[in-house]
């Protein structure tokens, strides 16, 4: 029976998810990653090359699935902020994986400009328009957005440090979302007047 290399990759991809997400590249180790994956190390090297290679593979397949799972909506960024956060909600794994790659690799990466690119010049678009505030920059204004979204993973508020996920109550959980919908709803919102 012939080998299943696509799903041999996906096996990897998601062992090396898991172990970027926890130990960053430094610290994580392809024999882990292969042993996770139930796959011979060899065929790490050979799908992806090396481990900077994997990782860079890792982070953009979990940007392809962010967008796919939360797509960018500029006439509606309170919404889009609060989608942000049900997804990091679900998946805590993605702001360690993302903290990671800050730590280690401040720059963006050519996926992560080009799509903040893309998302600036549609906010642009939109202030010219008067759908959105113009008071800031545009690629300011989404960078607030963006960080409001992700606000509360950072400061994890009541959370134990050696807990991966906060332990929020369902009351808390849908607090913390009202803040974070009524700050991207109050920086992005068109000022009365207009200007």
């Amino acid at each position: 029976m012939p080998r299943d290399s696509s799903a041999t990759k996906a096996r990897l991809l998601d062992a090396a998810f898991n172990e970027f997400a926890a130990y960053g590249i430094a610290g994580a180790r392809v024999d882990r990653i292969a042993e996770a994956a139930g796959a011979n190390k060899r065929l790490i090297y050979a799908y992806f090359g090396n481990k900077e290679q994997l990782f860079d593979e890792v982070l953009r397949r979990a940007m392809a699935a962010g967008a796919e799972a939360v797509p960018f909506d500029v006439d509606d960024l309170p919404g889009y902020a609060g989608a942000i956060f049900d997804h990091l909600v679900a998946r805590p794994d993605l702001m360690r994986l993302r903290l990671w790659k800050l730590l280690e690799r401040p720059s963006a990466t050519g996926l992560e400009l080009d799509a903040f690119l893309r998302k600036t010049a549609a906010v642009a678009d939109a202030q010219q328009r008067g759908g959105l505030a113009r008071e800031m920059e545009p690629a300011d204004l989404l960078t607030m957005v963006l960080a409001a979204a992700q606000a509360w993973f950072w400061a994890a508020e009541g959370a134990d440090a050696a807990e991966s996920v906060p332990s929020w109550s369902r009351q808390r959980l849908a607090e913390h979302r009202a803040a974070v919908v009524e700050a991207a709803r109050r920086i992005s919102e068109p000022k009365s007047g207009g200007e």
